[in-house]
């Protein structure tokens, strides 16, 4: 069976801009890069869904993502990544809670090491995973696009008090 030609797309987002790539098999990988290629109107047709449900996301009317999604990862990966897609939009859990999760309690750093790895950025929602003691540590993104994106979907907005 021929593969069809990966697609690729540049969107702004509050974070960055965000690469988008995929094809009729689904999504493959959602990632913020630091350079872009020009900002296109022409969105690949693969991919429309994918920037119109994460526009949502940012724009507060989409919790929940309902995307084909295709990423490339082991066994292992992907079923981190799968765990990941179930917690709620606006929760996050620790590490420990998610290797308890997968039915390991000791696979903690493996789950830890695939939570880090997910190509599928916001879309499965690694940024949701934080230390036991609630400290937000590591994050491919940096630190502070996890708290941005932790009180985008918090229930109760963090005012600015400066």
């Amino acid at each position: 069976m021929e593969q069809s030609i990966l697609q690729i797309c540049y969107i702004e987002t509050p974070l960055g801009y965000a690469k988008i790539s995929g094809n009729e098999d689904g999504i493959t990988s959602v990632s913020l890069v630091d350079t872009h290629e020009k900002l296109v109107d022409t969105i690949p047709e693969a991919l429309l869904n994918c920037v119109t449900q994460l526009k949502e996301y940012f724009n507060e009317t989409r919790k929940v993502f309902n995307l084909k999604l295709n990423p490339e990862g082991t066994k292992f990966q992907k079923k981190v990544w799968k765990q990941l897609e179930t917690i709620p939009f606006g929760q996050s859990i620790s590490y420990l809670e998610l290797s308890k999760q997968l039915g390991d309690v000791k696979a903690i750093r493996a789950a830890a090491s695939a939570n880090g790895k997910n190509p599928l950025w916001i879309i499965v929602p690694c940024h949701r995973v934080i230390g036991s003691n609630g400290s937000l540590t590591g994050y491919a993104g940096g630190l502070y696009r996890k708290q941005w994106l932790l009180n985008h979907e918090s229930v109760c907005k963090q005012q600015s008090l400066f």
